[in-house]
């Protein structure tokens, strides 16, 4: 069972929707400073505003980086260190909804490989308060089912997913006390649930999104998955992916890849591993 209390944490696209949800909870579960990084100055102030009037002064600061570009990232680090010392939780939740697939690449995947390497070689190794932390990269169901709609961010989705799976195996684990967990809330009310029609990479995309929307139920709402990650912080195991849809408790996904012919075994990479 991971301690929240006490500890510092960083939150990509953490001024609004699910990313600001998941720094309420985190606060409210003990966290003693958290780090918020965007790309506009003015909703990270708006945020951080929000934050100390809920849980007081000097327990939030923003952080202006685009995630895309590792420099920055790398000094966002380096600033949340300097201001709280430490560094326990990080939670890379920054995405970008665009038809410039090379653009959403970048920020969706790219970027959460980026916080992934710096939080589990750079920095939690050295800052984590007791020698262990944790890392939340969220997902999305469609990095495991693909998405019709989006190729592009269902293939930067599935990238984090195999990420998470790759540098959370116990190998990496018991040589670091470092935890890599992949959360993939549903259909969730977000600013940027619905996007426009330039934001796909035709019409076809965007008719096949509507067919999607026609069959599913109301969005669950942001707090949901903010109180889900916190308790999957708590509790879950390095290496593990976990779904959070309809406003129901997150449950745990496994992977598992089997040939068409149950009678013959997958290969020895997989075994392995």
């Amino acid at each position: 069972m991971f301690t929240i209390s006490g500890k510092v944490g960083l939150v990509t696209g953490g001024t609004q929707g699910i990313g600001a949800a998941i720094s309420k909870e985190l606060l409210r579960a003990g966290l003693r400073g958290i780090a918020i990084i965007g790309r506009s100055e003015d909703k990270g102030a708006r945020m951080v505003k929000e934050l100390i009037e809920e849980f007081g002064t000097n327990r939030a600061i923003f952080i202006k980086a685009d995630v895309s570009i590792k420099e920055q990232f790398h000094e966002a680090f380096k600033k949340s260190v300097e201001t709280f010392k430490n560094i326990d939780i990080v939670v890379n939740n920054a995405m970008i909804s665009t038809a410039e697939w090379c653009t959403s690449i970048a920020v969706n995947l790219i970027g959460m490989i980026t916080g992934t390497v710096l939080a589990y070689e750079n920095y939690l190794p050295m800052y984590a308060t007791d020698h262990k932390g944790v890392v939340i990269n969220i997902s999305s169901p469609a990095g495991l089912y693909g998405a019709a709609h989006s190729p592009h961010y269902a293939a930067a989705k599935s990238g984090g997913i195999a990420l998470t799976l790759s540098m959370g195996c116990d190998l990496h684990y018991n040589r670091t006390g470092i935890k890599v967990i992949a959360v993939c809330p549903g259909y969730t009310g977000t600013p940027a649930r619905v996007p426009d029609k330039e934001h796909f990479l035709g019409p076809a995309y965007f008719e096949a999104l509507n067919q999607v929307l026609s069959n599913l139920r109301d969005p669950q709402p942001c707090s949901v998955v903010g109180k889900a990650v916190v308790d999957i912080i708590r509790k879950g195991r390095s290496g593990s992916i976990w779904i959070v849809d309809e406003s129901k408790p997150p449950y745990e996904v496994k992977l598992q890849v089997v040939r068409e012919d149950p009678t013959q075994s997958t290969t020895q990479f997989q075994r392995i591993i």
